[in-house]
């Protein structure tokens, strides 16, 4: 399985140039069964990373551009009257898929962002008194734009912390930008990946990651890390049980994809910032954008030996 895995960010990284850290990042949030939050400048990868992620994982795919004047019956379905049959019949959304790219997730009302709530949390759709299981397995990967664009809708900390993990892409070096201007069209190369996984492989190594061991002494350093958020003043709120548990599946899976079978400190260190930045607000409001300033405060202030 760890050589599926790594001819899978092989493959994603010969389209998205010099970015092996962002893609490792992303596979173990897909693997470990939670939803991923890409936000950076337009232009900067988040939906070609979308993208190259489906086909390599051979998994059903499905795009809903987000845009202020969206309904929530544009994700969920609706229903319409067929007069043959003389009743209504109902017509799912795109958000029936296994790896639904919310792009630009923030460029839409809060009304139409709450849709995806119960689709990301429950794995199903409620419509008209009727309940709707979802794909197994179901991802959410969204992208948004920084919030001090023009036109976009803050996401709530609710929403916020169904992400499992928030991610950057940032800037290419020279080097990567320079193969991506000689590299022709990224959606022929895109189209052409082969699939590395099927859906069986995905749950088999969400077992294997869920397997992965845990040591008291590596507890002991995330409830440190957790009961720090909670204590300190500089914090609004401390991350939740929903948020703890993130940070130590998302461990396991970064263990697993790293050759171990076993989670050691540097596994969570190296998950914190994607995991808890956009969980933790400030008490001068800065939560859920930014939030590296509130990670280098942990790993500094919190010792891995107590």
């Amino acid at each position: 399985m760890r050589d599926k895995l790594k001819r899978l960010i092989e493959s994603v990284g010969g389209i998205l140039y010099d970015k092996e850290e962002q893609i490792k990042q992303a596979v173990t949030c897909l693997i470990t069964g939670g939803h991923l939050l890409i936000e950076d400048l337009p232009g900067m990868g988040k939906t070609t990373l979308a993208h190259a992620l489906a086909h390599a994982m051979g998994l059903a795919y499905q795009r809903i551009q987000f845009t202020s004047d969206m309904l929530p019956a544009d994700i969920t379905g609706v229903s319409i009257f067929d007069s043959e049959s003389n009743r209504f019949v109902y017509h799912k959304g795109p958000v029936f898929t296994q790896l639904l790219l919310a792009d630009e997730i923030n460029r839409t009302t809060p009304k139409t962002q709450s849709a995806l709530l119960e689709a990301m949390e429950e794995r199903q759709v409620s419509v008209e008194g009727e309940t709707y299981c979802l794909p197994d397995p179901f991802f959410v990967i969204a992208t948004q734009n920084p919030i001090s664009q023009y036109g976009t809708f803050p996401l709530p900390e609710s929403q916020l912390d169904r992400f499992l993990m928030r991610i950057q892409l940032g800037y290419p070096s020279e080097k990567a930008e320079r193969e991506l201007l000689l590299g022709g069209d990224v959606r022929d190369k895109i189209a052409s990946l082969e699939p590395c996984l099927s859906s069986s492989d995905l749950l088999e190594l969400r077992h294997l990651c869920a397997g992965i061991n845990v040591s008291d002494s590596v507890l002991d350093y995330v409830q440190r890390l957790i009961r720090f958020t909670r204590d300190e003043a500089n914090f609004e709120f401390g991350i939740s049980p929903r948020g703890s548990l993130a940070l130590i599946n998302t461990a396991k899976t970064w263990a697993f994809l790293h050759g171990r079978d076993y989670v050691v400190p540097e596994d969570v260190q190296a998950v914190l910032l994607p995991v808890f930045a956009h969980r933790l607000r400030g008490v001068d409001g800065d939560g859920g954008y930014g939030g590296e300033g509130h990670i280098n405060k942990l790993l500094t202030h919190v010792d891995v030996l107590g």
